[in-house]
């Protein structure tokens, strides 16, 4: 890695076309956020999602969502290890 680096000639993520449009595609109703899952949840999840041709973000979201639709209890950190639990004794 070098000591420095020259960014004089670097443009502006709004100035590069593929990089505006990631961003209009992350600004439709998504955010990104930082959570820890155990390793146990995750190997779980990426394991199904290889099977099922999905990405293992997107099996996370779509059991998540598929929690929230379905049940009228709030989420909580119980309820999301619960429906997390419910998913590995699927596989």
């Amino acid at each position: 890695m070098k000591a420095e680096y020259d960014f004089s000639n670097a443009k502006r993520a709004k100035d590069v076309p593929h990089l505006v449009k990631l961003q209009a595609a992350a600004a439709k109703g998504k955010t990104r956020v930082t959570m820890y899952l155990d390793d146990s949840v995750l190997d779980a999840f990426r394991s199904r999602a290889q099977v099922e041709g999905k990405g293992d973000q997107t099996l996370i979201n779509d059991t998540l969502k598929q929690s929230v639709i379905t049940h009228d209890e709030p989420m909580t950190e119980e309820t999301l290890r619960r429906v997390i639990r419910e998913e590995l004794r699927a596989t």
